[in-house]
């Protein structure tokens, strides 16, 4: 089995942990510029389909071919794609309705309902100091989503409170994935669930090929083929950097999305961070970051699980 750290480089890692988030970032902006026009299914089939050969020859690469393309645990693999796919394709269709700093915002859930699924399915038992994060996350959940709620049966019904409602619940998936990545790291290689969600998710994103798919525009279909090329890169990037450092010192760098997302967003979107959603970010940072801090006092074998966990889907 693959060691999530190499050796101690502290500098190589979080250089390489901010340069994926910030590919990410880049990545997210052109899924929401081509979601004007494509279905979000469609996106995440050019996001997996296009991140695979990447994948592939970084593998390669690396001497771990036969590991990717072997599993050891086959339904393992087919369940964290499912997972892993409907929330990529949630945060797609939620990047096409929202402000992508919002988007990123909310995303930021994810270690929260973490540590509750954690306690549910695995029967972790949760402190004083995590379930006080977990209540400082979801206070700040409640302040990003607090706009996008109203009495009003119509405005509840808009796009942007139905985009909202998807990135929350892509949220949770995606805490599921972190969760069957626990057990899923114990038999399998780190190339093996890189690869098969890749292969999984474009699979399964040729479901929703009945709904609606279109003929790209140029410029739509050079922003797909784009961000599923830089996605590769990124998923490689943040599976590397781990390979330097421990996750505990790196998981705060995910944050620095926020910055990237607020910068995209008003250069390319002319969109503007509120307040109400700055210091709803604020406070699910804070108890994010009082999360990782808890685990790294704990210590225990979550490096590898969130070392292939992609943070954007």
């Amino acid at each position: 089995m693959d060691s999530p750290s190499t050796s101690n480089k502290p500098t190589t890692a979080i250089a390489l942990k901010l340069m994926a988030v910030f590919l990410f970032m880049v990545m997210a902006a052109m899924i929401k510029a081509a979601t004007e026009n494509v279905p979000a299914g469609q996106a995440v089939f050019f996001r997996s389909l296009f991140a695979m050969p990447i994948i592939l020859g970084w593998v390669w690469h690396r001497g771990e071919l036969r590991e990717a393309l072997i599993p050891q645990n086959f339904m393992g693999h087919v369940w964290r794609g499912l997972f892993g796919t409907t929330a990529m394709a949630l945060t797609f269709a939620g990047l096409g309705l929202l402000p992508l700093p919002e988007v990123t915002a909310i995303g930021y859930a994810t270690p929260i309902f973490t540590v509750i699924l954690a306690a549910v399915m695995l029967g972790e038992r949760i402190r004083l100091v995590r379930i006080s994060a977990v209540a400082l996350g979801l206070v700040g959940v409640m302040i990003v989503l607090w706009p996008r709620l109203s009495l009003d049966a119509s405005v509840l019904s808009t796009s942007a409170s139905i985009g909202a409602f998807m990135v929350l619940g892509a949220s949770i998936l995606r805490a599921l994935v972190q969760i069957h990545i626990r057990t899923l790291v114990q038999t399998e290689h780190t190339a093996a669930i890189v690869f098969y969600f890749s292969l999984t998710a474009t699979a399964l994103s040729l479901l929703s090929l009945p709904f609606g798919w279109v003929v790209p525009r140029a410029l739509d279909l050079w922003l797909l083929i784009g961000a599923g090329l830089i996605g590769g890169i990124a998923q490689i990037l943040v599976t590397s950097s781990y390979r330097f450092g421990a996750a505990s010192m790196l998981a705060p760098f995910d944050y620095a999305s926020l910055i990237f997302a607020a910068a995209i967003g008003y250069v390319i979107f002319n969109e503007v961070p509120t307040w109400t959603m700055v210091i709803g970010a604020a406070l699910v940072v804070a108890g994010g970051v009082l999360i990782i801090w808890r685990e790294r006092q704990l210590g225990g074998g979550r490096s590898r699980a969130r070392a292939v966990t992609d943070p954007k889907g």
